[in-house]
């Protein structure tokens, strides 16, 4: 039993120690980049994500928010959105004419030197239901 908690320990050291070297060897931008994505995706960003038609230079729709986009390989595009109430979850199907595109709406401080790295208990421990 000890030594399955050792390997479990080793292995989470290595992966840590590797994720350390990684970001050694990124530049500043990519650093901040992905510091923001992070904090984007964790709902700490303020963002505008706009639906554009180019055959008609037509807005189709704007979604204004906390908001993180989750593009798809089948070629949706997904955008969840923190409220005071909950979640919610607008999902594109994306066509030959429309273009997506995100803005920034605030400044948001993040590291340049280190990446974040948010761990979340309730994605790593399942939720057991006792039925």
């Amino acid at each position: 039993m000890a030594r399955s908690n050792f390997s479990r320990i080793g292995l989470f050291a290595a992966v840590f120690g590797a994720l350390a070297l990684s970001a050694c060897t990124a530049n500043d931008a990519t650093v901040v980049s992905t510091n923001l994505s992070t904090d984007s995706d964790n709902f700490k960003v303020p963002r505008r994500v706009v639906l554009y038609n180019g055959i008609t230079d037509q807005y189709i729709q704007k979604v204004e928010g906390f908001c993180s986009l989750q593009p798809s390989t089948l070629g949706d595009v997904a955008v969840v959105c923190k409220t005071d109430f909950g979640y919610v979850k607008h999902i594109w199907k994306m066509g030959d004419n429309v273009t997506v595109f995100v803005e920034q709406l605030d400044p948001k401080q993040v590291s340049s030197s280190f990446y974040t790295v948010v761990f979340k208990p309730s994605v790593i421990i399942p939720n057991i239901e006792i039925r």
